[in-house]
């Protein structure tokens, strides 16, 4: 992130709205059930196939909250700053995240 870090100098952990955090919320949820799945299909010695395709299915999922957030913070955050005149920062702060996302 730009400057220290754990600041967030343009708004932070985020500002969506009720119905996009509602949206992640559920999506997240889903998710934990995915992962509590793939705990009982190794609990019950199934596939290994099976289990490496709910893995995948449950990574992919993941990535896509992380790209809901990406865009969220693109769409509020950056493009306030950029409107506010804070452009530099707020694309550097948009480059960390990214960065850090697709590690």
């Amino acid at each position: 992130m730009a400057g220290q870090a754990g600041q967030r100098p343009h708004g932070g952990h985020g500002e969506y709205r009720e119905r996009d955090k509602k949206a992640l919320t559920q999506r997240l949820r889903r998710i934990e059930g995915q992962i509590r799945g793939i705990q009982r299909m190794i609990e019950e010695d199934a596939s290994c196939v099976d289990i490496l395709i709910q893995v995948s299915a449950a990574r992919a999922a993941l990535e896509k909250v992380g790209l809901l957030l990406l865009e969220d913070h693109t769409r509020g955050c950056v493009a306030r700053a950029v409107h506010e005149d804070g452009s530099q920062e707020a694309i550097d702060e948009l480059m960390d995240a990214i960065a850090q996302f697709i590690r």
